[in-house]
């Protein structure tokens, strides 16, 4: 059963009881990620979240470490474009001591200077990780070209500079302004009583100030373009997109379905024709990026650079077939089972669940129930499919990014979606 309550001071508590198991799921999740920073800021909400776990005001780096360990738990943290979460999993007897802790980690951070400067390393050796993966570089180069001059094209980490001025007043200023009631909400997923987490949570976050600053979010423009960049790689690394719908979009639902039809799984498309029928690539798949007011869905591919026009030709080809040809029956029934098999098995796990709720109320403010996710699937027609294929594979639309030693010479004319 899914719980949800707004306490007084406006922090929203999602809970929900799974008696069938001995764990305990809890989350922290901030509404605000790196599209709400300034360009000056760039990296400040992935600086923070580092931060907080370097301890509080009454626990070093050390204790914390240790707390989590001595109980068998997991802690963990992340930083996203449009919100944070720190979460952790315990058994359900330690429920307590995890909400003291998850408490302690978001309201009383440090900020010691000694440590800001000792992350500042940690941070700029994980941003040079990036550049040496080039799957994720790809990626990164195709986000912060398709929707460039925007907030949600900014790489989460940062840049050297912006990450390297950072300072203890600046990481200050921004966690009072970011880090109050009105922009959390706590979940939490397992073998649990919501009386008993509302109790918790009323003692551990009662200091919570109640409102920061506001923040106002505003859609990205997008400029389909073709980006080669040089590096010296044993392949080649192709990225293409075009726009999608944002989280809420009453397509999301068929979004899904072509997503899983076109590179979601190892039936998929892109999967079969790319790889196993052409031996083209060993890794190729699309994706889906959903955010409040704007989306994408790329594909991936990394291949030998003499097969990068004729990996873009097949994919571009797929695409064109989405838009053209009904998808049969057999095909339609396998991608809606895959999807549905997928979220009801990752929804065993506590962590998904807890998960699952807050993602749920940060875009939706309600709960969505397995039936009516799994109804939602069920409604979409090979018609939808066509009708959102047209809206989303429009002939222009098409963006690419590659990356390689000598990257192959694609134009907009190799991009042409008919």
């Amino acid at each position: 059963m899914v719980t949800r309550e707004v306490l007084d001071n406006g922090l929203r508590l999602i809970t929900e009881s799974m008696p069938h198991v001995r764990s305990v799921s809890i989350g922290v999740w901030l509404m605000r990620g790196s599209r709400h920073e300034t360009d000056a800021q760039s990296g400040i909400a992935h600086f923070v979240e580092h931060m907080l776990f370097k301890g509080t005001s009454t626990r070093t780096a050390e204790d914390i470490a240790q707390a989590i360990d001595s109980i068998g738990g997991q802690l963990d943290a992340f930083t996203a474009k449009e919100y944070a979460s720190y979460y952790i999993k315990v058994l359900d007897e330690h429920v307590p001591l995890a909400v003291d802790l998850l408490s302690d980690i978001v309201l009383n951070p440090a900020f010691a200077a000694d440590e800001l400067d000792r992350e500042k390393k940690v941070i700029l050796e994980e941003i040079k990780m990036v550049e040496d993966t080039p799957d994720d570089l790809v990626h990164e180069l195709f986000t912060q070209h398709f929707w460039e001059g925007h907030p949600l094209g900014r790489p989460i980490l940062g840049t050297p500079e912006t990450v390297d001025a950072l300072s203890v007043e600046s990481l200050r200023a921004y966690f009072r302004d970011a880090y109050v009631a009105q922009n959390l909400v706590i979940s939490a997923a397992g073998n649990l009583e919501h009386a008993t987490v509302r109790d918790l949570v009323l003692r551990a976050f009662e200091k919570l100030p109640m409102a920061g600053d506001s923040f106002h979010d505003d859609p990205p423009t997008v400029v389909p373009q073709v980006i080669v960049r040089s590096k010296e790689l044993e392949q080649s690394h192709v990225c293409l997109g075009t726009s999608s719908y944002p989280q809420n979009h009453e397509d999301r639902y068929v979004s899904y379905i072509l997503n899983t039809l076109l590179g979601g799984s190892m039936s998929s498309r892109l999967f079969q024709n790319v790889r196993e029928k052409r031996g083209l690539a060993y890794a190729v798949f699309s994706g889906l990026s959903a955010y409040r007011d704007a989306g994408n869905i790329t594909i991936y591919a990394g291949c030998a650079n003499d097969a990068v026009r004729q990996v873009v030709e097949v994919c571009v080809d797929e695409l064109r077939a989405l838009k053209q040809t009904p998808v049969p029956d057999t095909e339609l029934r396998r991608a809606k089972d895959h999807l549905k098999g997928s979220l009801m098995l990752s929804l065993e796990n506590t962590a998904s669940r807890m998960s699952h709720l807050a993602r749920q109320e940060i875009y939706f403010d309600r709960h969505f129930g397995l039936d009516e996710t799994l109804a939602g699937v069920e409604r979409v027609s090979s018609d939808d499919l066509r009708r959102v294929a047209r809206d989303l594979f429009a002939n222009g639309s098409l963006a690419a990014t590659l990356l390689g030693p000598s990257p192959a010479d694609v134009t907009r004319a190799h991009l042409d979606l008919g």
